[in-house]
């Protein structure tokens, strides 16, 4: 496939599956974008193989944030990677690995890098600035300047 085609796919990702809050529909866009053996080493345990690792931490995420959305502010694509840099937006509406909701709005940016085969996603490796994110629902304190 071409690096455009691959461009797409990982614009369905961010689009019509991280951005989804229709379970239904996004299993479909999950089924079609991922192969069924795709691997996401940074997902917690239990999380990190196949579609239904991935559906599971989507629907984790999406019901601490229930108007969760993603977008890429930059991609590149070359062979079989696409590099996107994103931002992740939403309102802390429930519980989040133990912080119950606070209401508060959250911006999370990252950088991921997708793998592609045979016009599927096959591997994610990223980084979102998660201690940004903790520090935005108070879960731990903002640094103060030292001096």
């Amino acid at each position: 496939m071409s690096t455009d085609a691959h461009r797409l796919i990982v614009q369905r990702l961010f689009e019509n599956d991280l951005s989804q809050p229709d379970t239904e529909a996004r299993r479909q866009v999950t089924d079609e974008i991922f192969a069924e053996d795709f691997f996401e080493p940074t997902n917690p345990p239990g999380m990190q193989h196949s579609r239904d690792g991935h559906m599971a931490v989507v629907n984790l995420f999406m019901s601490a944030f229930p108007d969760m959305r993603w977008d890429i502010e930059d991609m590149l694509a070359e062979g079989d990677k696409v590099v996107a840099r994103t931002t992740m937006t939403g309102t802390h509406g429930g519980d989040f690995f133990g912080i119950p909701a606070t209401g508060r709005t959250v911006r999370v940016t990252g950088i991921h890098i997708l793998t592609l085969s045979n016009g599927q996603i096959i591997r994610h490796d990223g980084i979102n600035d998660d201690l940004g994110l903790m520090q935005q629902l108070g879960a731990i304190p903002s640094a103060v300047p030292v001096g």
